[in-house]
C-alpha cells in the first residue's frame, strides 16, 4: 500500500510555530510532480478538513488558518511542508498529508497522521 511518511508533530504552547513535513513513497516519487499535495486535519470527535492545499504553485487554505499556515513543496526532495505559525489550542488535531494524481484524482495518497497539541 501506498503511503506517504508524516513528521513534526509535537506539543507545543499557544503562540509557538511547527513545522510539519510529508515524504513521498518511492513508488511515487518519479511522478511526485504530477501530484497536487495538501494538508488535513482532524481533531477528536470530528471530522477530518482541509487545512491547505498546493496545486502548480497555486495554493488554498482553510479560512481558520489563513495568514497563520503556509504550504510549500520541495519537488528535488520529493517533500511538502507544513509551516504553522501562531499556534492555537484549536489547532489540535491529527494532520494528515494527501497526494492526489492530477491526471486521475481517484488515485490518492495518504500518510499516517502525526500529531500536534497546543496547550500551555
Amino acid at each position: 500500500q501506498v503511503q506517504l511518511v508524516e513528521s513534526g508533530g509535537d506539543l507545543v504552547q499557544p503562540g509557538g510555530s511547527l513545522r510539519l513535513s510529508c515524504k513521498a513513497p518511492r513508488s511515487i516519487t518519479s511522478v511526485f510532480n504530477a501530484h497536487d499535495m495538501a494538508w488535513y486535519r482532524q481533531a477528536p470527535g470530528k471530522q477530518r478538513e482541509l487545512v491547505a492545499r498546493e496545486s502548480r504553485g497555486s495554493t488554498n487554505y482553510a479560512d481558520s488558518v489563513k495568514g497563520r499556515f503556509t504550504i510549500s513543496r520541495d519537488n528535488s526532495r520529493k517533500t511538502v511542508y507544513l509551516q504553522m505559525n501562531s499556534l492555537k489550542p484549536e489547532d489540535t488535531a491529527i494532520y494528515y498529508c494527501s497526494a492526489v494524481n492530477r491526471a486521475n484524482s481517484a488515485l490518492q495518497y495518504w500518510g499516517q497522521g502525526t500529531q500536534v497539541t497546543v496547550s500551555a
